[in-house]
């Protein structure tokens, strides 16, 4: 049966805190899977649609972009990926009488699961300007709207095209290919705010800004290191790698702030073994201070130096550069700085030290616990380091992997997603299509929403996400949001970027992943990029929630075609009409992508990118080898009376998405306004477990950003830390705070003091 959506917001200001569990998946998961699934679409649909998530004749999972096996399970999901399709599969619809029915004041007021739940937008809707409520518009009105906008700047440097990592192959490439003939590189996008630290580092390290490694390697590797990465939750299907590698013989060791359930056991659902006692993952958890990676792999790598054997010397000398200034560099690391740093003891570093020694085919994963500090390129470059030492780069079941959160964020960016490209990339492209793409770098999304703040840009584009949800500064950002002159939302749901609106707002509503996309020439499918490099299509089989939805390769087309009008020679109308057109663009400017619709129809599954570390030990960086690096170490120092705050998510959410108020394997249940903060830090504060507290923020301008009404759960954190859920904690974290090089926001270590409040 499914349920209506819900009427008012639910009350959050008494969440229920049992003790946090210690093992993942299993009955629970299936139990809930099935539970939200059924809410949202009912028990036929619901068995129909899950059945071909991640199936090489379904569609791709809109969650994360863990990557498939060749030999797939019937049931190829994991408990987030289901609920993730269930509310884009929903039989929910927001139609114009639910805008007649609420004014943007009062949207304005509702919580983001609220909005989420409200179920699938069926009419392109326009906000103008002066106006309380959003009212449908023709598709043909939206896109003279911003046709007007966009003609109407003084530069098309005026312009922002955001991307969320939901977009597929297809749609990036004609967004970015759009923006450029246009005239900017303003093309921020998702992973300005996760993973550009690790694209920053592997790029200048071993030349390429994507993982090493593939599900074999994995399966071959001696030693797994799991690094500020929470597989349970954020990741779940990952939990099945490491099974399978644990019973080949590998040995995982786990370092993060918090422990986490799906780290130490793994029920898995696929098998009758698995639901009932599950397997052991962690063989040694190092419970690390937040932002104390850098400074662990610096003395991991000093011990391996003085070590005899222990460096692959013949792997160093042929194929990296910068050894001798990197040797100098981690000779110099010391034990106690380390382990003040770390907040480890002696004894658990040399456990991990002889674990590492042990190894001769290592993987280091990670993913934002590593790459969203002020250190965070330095912290990756150093855990380069760490592997190049033993020759862990360029052989089987050693390698770097970066754990991308969105199901084709890597995608987008090999598209052309950004606002640095590379000179080729731009040569290319201007041969394709006769134009001339502007050279000069755009804006990532700090610099946007400084942008948008400073009067700088006028129109905001957002090919999905939820762009005020996601970022930071809340007040800040908003308020930059407000002075644009348009903004235009690619979306399927609502979220609370469509009530933060500039003079003039657009909601564009768009087919999901889950529906069939008929267009002129017939059945169309999009392809995406999975976390370790392979490509394969993704075709929706469920009717589209609406007769009045675009694709997102059509609304782009038929924007550019509005925008640029009959000056460009570009063929948008056939791109719109034959996505296999596109496909045959992108192999002739994109590296790696020859004969790309021939190879998809030769390969179900899909093909996996070339990867010049992985496959050659070839290195395409500057020195033409693999760069050792040497930078000082870093790591937060919060004054006295003060923790440092990490942003997370909780179980029941992705992203910004928020599936329900409970957060299982910590124990949380009914409410999201908790902070995790270890028992003895509490008692120190004068905070019982059970208080409210307002998390207020430093900065070291002086100012400081306030998140009222926050229940303490006095939770098994590394001293010195806490930990809360973000987008509400977003209001914490200073624009201007963000890592260096990559300019990422520094969500993971943010310095709070916490004052005594009653409920919000």
């Amino acid at each position: 049966m499914v349920s209506k959506p819900p009427a008012g917001d639910p009350v959050q200001d008494a969440p229920q805190v049992a003790p946090p569990q210690h093992a993942a998946a299993g009955l629970p998961a299936v139990a809930q899977s099935l539970k939200i699934a059924q809410a949202q679409m009912g028990v036929r649909r619901t068995a129909r649609t899950l059945l071909k998530v991640n199936q090489k004749d379904g569609f791709d999972c809109p969650g994360c972009a863990w990557p498939e096996a060749d030999k797939r399970h019937v049931a190829e999901f994991c408990e987030n990926g289901a609920k993730a399709v269930a509310e884009e599969a929903t039989l929910r619809r927001v139609t114009p009488d639910f805008f007649a029915a609420h004014p943007v004041a009062d949207l304005a007021t509702r919580s983001g699961y609220w909005l989420g739940q409200q179920g699938r937008i069926t009419h392109p809707m326009l906000l103008s300007e002066g106006a309380e409520r959003y009212e449908a518009v023709s598709w043909e009105r939206a896109f003279s709207i911003i046709a007007e906008e966009l003609t109407a700047l003084s530069s098309p440097d005026e312009a922002l095209f955001y991307t969320s990592g939901r977009t597929s192959n297809e749609a990036a490439f004609l967004l970015q290919l759009f923006a450029r003939e246009f005239g900017t590189n303003n093309l921020p996008d998702c992973s300005n705010m996760c993973h550009e630290s690790s694209g920053s580092a592997l790029n200048e390290t071993i030349g390429i800004g994507k993982g090493s490694v593939s599900l074999e390697d994995l399966h071959q590797a001696d030693l797994i290191v799991v690094a500020g990465q929470n597989p349970g939750t954020n990741h779940p299907r990952m939990l099945s790698a490491l099974e399978k590698a644990k019973a080949a013989g590998a040995r995982i060791i786990s370092v993060n702030p918090l422990p986490e359930a799906g780290m130490e056991r793994f029920k898995n659902p696929q098998t009758p073994q698995g639901m009932v006692k599950g397997a052991a993952l962690n063989d040694l958890f190092l419970q690390i201070r937040i932002g104390g990676d850098q400074a662990l792999f610096r003395l991991l790598n000093k011990l391996i130096l003085e070590t005899r054997g222990a460096v692959d010397e013949e792997f160093a000398r042929e194929h990296t550069h910068g050894y001798e200034e990197f040797a100098a560099a981690a000779k110099a690391a010391d034990w106690d700085e380390t382990l003040a740093a770390t907040g480890l003891t002696r004894a658990e570093i040399e456990r991990a030290l002889e674990m590492v020694l042990a190894s001769e085919r290592t993987i280091v994963c990670w993913a934002m616990g590593l790459t969203q500090h002020k250190h965070s390129v330095p912290t990756i470059r150093e855990v380069v380091n760490f592997l190049l030492l033993r020759g862990n780069i360029g052989r089987p079941g050693a390698g770097v992997c970066p754990v991308r959160g969105h199901s084709n964020v890597q995608g987008d960016r090999t598209m052309g997603i950004f606002e640095r490209p590379a000179p080729a990339f731009l040569d290319a492209l201007d041969k394709e299509f006769g134009i001339v793409s502007p050279r000069h770098h755009g804006f990532d999304v700090v610099r946007s929403i400084q942008a948008l703040r400073d009067g700088e840009a006028k129109v905001f584009f957002a090919m999905g996400g939820n762009f005020v949800g996601a970022t930071p500064d809340t007040e800040v950002t908003e308020a930059a949001m407000r002075r644009a002159r348009l903004t235009v939302h690619v979306s399927t749901k609502l979220n609370r970027s469509h009530v933060v609106t500039g003079t003039r707002a657009l909601i564009l509503p768009t087919l999901g992943r889950t529906d069939k996309d008929v267009q002129a020439t017939g059945k169309q499918f999009v392809t995406v990029e999975d976390s370790m490099g392979l490509v394969h299509a993704s075709r929706g089989n469920l009717p589209p929630a609406s007769p009045h939805l675009l694709s997102e390769p059509a609304i782009v087309a038929r924007m550019a075609r509005a925008v640029l009008g009959a000056a460009s020679t570009t063929p948008w109308e056939e791109f719109e009409q034959d996505y296999a057109t596109i496909r045959d663009r992108i192999a002739r400017v994109v590296p790696g992508f020859q004969d790309f619709n021939a190879r998809l129809a030769a390969n179900p599954g899909g093909f996996a990118l070339p990867h010049a570390p992985r496959d050659e030990r070839r290195f395409p960086t500057t020195t033409g080898k693999a760069n050792f690096t040497a930078a000082p170490v870093e790591y937060p120092t919060v004054p006295e009376g003060r923790l440092l705050l990490q942003t997370l998510r909780s179980h029941d959410q992705y992203n910004t998405t928020i599936y329900g108020l409970d957060d299982r394997y910590r124990g949380i249940k009914g409410g999201r306004r908790v902070v995790l903060v270890h028992p003895e830090d509490a008692k120190a504060l004068g905070l019982p477990d059970g208080a409210y507290t307002d998390l207020v923020s430093e900065w070291k301008d002086g100012s400081e950003r306030r998140a009222p009404g926050f229940r303490v759960v006095h939770y098994p954190t590394a001293r010195g830390c806490a930990a809360a859920y973000y987008p509400e904690t977003n209001v914490l974290v200073p624009l201007e705070s963000t890592a260096d090089i990559s300019n990422t926001p520094a969500s993971k270590s943010v310095i709070v003091r916490l004052e005594q409040s009653q409920p919000a």
